[in-house]
C-alpha cells in the first residue's frame, strides 16, 4: 500500500456496534490523509529515472530500464532502527532516525553490487501524531535524496492498544538493480587490501548495551555529552553515514573485489561474510582512530576489547575489499569523494578476522 487514505490500522475486522465508529476506537483517518498530504512534497524531492508514479495508489511502479539497465537483476533489503528509536523518542530527536532506516538498508544493497532505485516504508504507532511521524517519513525522504534512491510507497499503521503513548516503529524496505553478472563480492583472494571507510558514531547496532550503559551512569539524553559537544542523546542519535553514492563510483572505477556493511556483530563478525572460503581477514587496530564515544563506552560498561569488536563498528562504517594494483587509487577515489579511508588490512589464508596492533 502506498500511504493509503483509508487502510491504515487492522483493517477494521472488528464487529461494529450501533453508534460506535472507527475514531472512538482510536484509529484516526482525517490524520492519515493529512499525514500523506503533508509528506508528498518530500517524497516527490526524491524522485528519480525509473520512478512512474507519486503516492495514493494501492501500489508503487518503478521501471528499472527507464533507470538505465538493459539485463536488471533485482536485489532487495529490509531492516530497521532498532532500540535507537527509544531514544529518539525519549529525547524528542526524530528526524535522525528516519535517515537511519534508509542506510541500514540501501548500504546493504550496495555491498552486493547493487544500486538502490526505490525504498517504502513502515511507521507504526498507537496513535498518530501527524508532526512527529511527518518530522520522521521526512527524514527518510532525506535519506533516500543522499542515496539516490525514489521514496514511492510506504504504509502508516496506527494500531491502539498494540503501542504505548508517543511510541512508534520503523521498518524499511529497499529495492536495487545490477546488470546481470556485476554481483560481488567476486574474485577476492589473499592479498587483497582491506580499506576501511570511517562510521560517523555508533551508527544502528548495539544500542540495547547503549542504553543500558547510560542507565548505569545515571546521565539522562540531555546531560552534556562526555564524550562530544553538545546533549548526549543528540551525540549517540547521529545518523549512520550513508556509503551508497562513494562504494557505486568505486564499483564503476574497478578494483572493488568485494564490500561489507559493518553493522551489528562488527568487523569480527561481517567480514567472514563475504570473504571465500580458506581466506580470513588481518586487520591492525592503530590503522584507524576509533571515535571517542567507543572508548567511552567501553570505560563505563567495563567492555571488553572482543566484545566491543563484535557487538559496535569500532569506527569503521563499510569495508571496500580492492585488488592489490587499485587499492591506492580506490583510496584517492574513496577519499575525494568525501569518505575517511584507512588501509586496515589484508585478505589472508584462513579463516576469520584476526587483529593485531592496538586501537588508537
Amino acid at each position: 500500500m502506498v500511504y493509503p487514505a483509508g487502510g491504515q490500522g487492522d483493517g477494521g475486522e472488528t464487529r461494529m456496534t450501533k453508534g460506535m465508529t472507527y475514531a472512538g476506537a482510536g484509529v484516526d483517518i482525517a490524520a492519515g490523509n493529512a499525514l500523506v498530504e503533508r509528506i508528498k512534497p518530500a517524497a516527490k524531492r526524491t524522485d528519480r529515472p525509473g520512478t512512474m508514479a507519486g503516492l495514493g495508489g494501492f501500489g508503487a511502479l518503478f521501471d528499472p530500464r527507464a533507470a538505465g539497465y538493459d539485463d536488471p537483476v533485482l536485489v532487495a533489503a529490509t531492516d530497521g532502527v532498532g532500540t535507537k528509536l527509544r531514544i529518539a523518542i525519549d529525547s524528542g530527536a526524530l528526524g535522525g532516525v528516519g535517515i537511519d532506516l534508509v542506510a541500514m538498508c540501501v548500504n546493504d544493497l550496495v555491498c552486493q553490487g547493487a544500486e538502490p532505485l526505490f525504498f517504502l516504508d513502515y511507521f507504526a504507532t498507537g496513535k498518530l501524531d501527524t508532526d512527529s511521524a511527518a518530522e520522521v517519513i521526512e527524514g527518510i525522504a532525506e535519506g533516500c535524496a543522499r542515496a539516490g534512491c525514489a521514496l514511492i510507497g510506504g504504509e502508516t499503521a496506527e494500531m491502539p492498544g498494540m503501542y504505548q503513548a508517543g511510541d512508534f516503529d520503523l521498518a524499511g524496505f529497499a529495492v536495487g538493480a545490477m546488470e546481470r553478472g556485476a554481483a560481488l563480492p567476486a574474485g577476492m583472494a589473499e592479498g587483497d587490501v582491506l580499506l576501511g571507510l570511517a562510521s560517523d558514531g555508533v551508527h544502528s547496532n548495539g544500542f540495547s548495551l547503549v542504553r543500558r550503559i547510560v542507565e548505569h551512569t545515571g546521565l539522562g539524553w540531555h546531560s552534556p555529552a562526555p564524550f562530544a559537544d553538545g546533549p548526549l542523546g543528540a551525540a549517540l542519535l547521529t545518523p549512520t553515514r550513508l556509503y551508497v553514492r562513494p562504494a557505486l563510483a568505486a564499483i564503476r572505477a574497478g578494483g572493488v573485489r568485494g564490500l561489507a556493511h559493518i553493522t551489528g556483530g562488527g568487523l569480527t563478525e561481517n567480514l567472514p561474510r563475504i570473504l571465500p572460503e580458506g581466506c580470513g581477514a588481518q586487520i591492525d587496530l592503530s590503522a584507524w582512530e576509533r571515535p571517542a564515544v567507543f572508548g567511552w563506552l567501553a570505560e563505563q560498561g567495563g567492555i571488553a576489547e572482543d566484545e566491543l569488536l563484535r557487538t559496535f563498528n569500532a569506527g569503521i562504517g563499510m569495508v571496500v575489499v580492492a585488488a592489490p594494483d587499485r587499492a591506492d587509487a580506490l583510496a584517492s577515489l574513496l577519499t575525494e569523494a568525501g569518505e575517511r579511508v584507512a588501509r586496515l588490512g589484508h585478505v589472508v589464508a584462513g579463516e576469520g578476522v584476526s587483529y593485531s596492533g592496538r586501537a588508537g
